[in-house]
């Protein structure tokens, strides 16, 4: 069988025929070769990849220290940012209603205490990540030696 595509037959609608002396199949030798061709791309990709994979050196408890580590390190050090500037930095809300949380009133403080929170968090995940990978990479030294 074949298909025939609705811009060759003018019709509404894609009709099968049978091919011609290829005992119904309908698909000629180049054709064939192309499928063959993209078959066998698709398997040298996933070769490559599943090599990829079985060559990797770190294992599932080496990824997971790399993903935690830095995740858990910036958790840490944003709330005890926050925790340390409410305890020292914060001002104290007025009691007359003025400045309110929700106001709508962006102050200096702020604005301050989200630049430096986001900068300490950038720099603890940063940092934990240098050193999560580093400590992977000296537990791969000493397997090796």
């Amino acid at each position: 069988m074949r298909c025939v595509s609705t811009s060759q037959n003018n019709g509404d609608m894609t009709e099968f025929q049978d091919g011609p002396g290829d005992g119904g199949s309908g698909l000629d030798g180049s054709s064939t070769d192309r499928i063959i061709e993209g078959f066998a791309r698709i398997n040298e990709k996933v070769d490559a990849m599943r090599n990829q994979r079985l060559n990797d050196p770190d294992s599932l408890g080496d990824k997971a220290v790399k993903f935690a580590l830095p995740s858990i390190a910036g958790f840490v050090a944003g709330k005890l940012f926050t925790l340390v500037w409410n305890k020292f930095v914060a001002r104290k809300r007025p009691s007359d209603g003025t400045g309110e949380l929700g106001d709508g009133v962006v102050d200096q403080q702020e604005s301050l205490f989200a630049a430096l929170s986001a900068a300490v968090g950038a720099a603890v995940s940063q940092l934990s990540d240098r050193g999560s990978k580093a400590l992977v990479a000296r537990r791969h030294r000493r397997q090796s030696d």
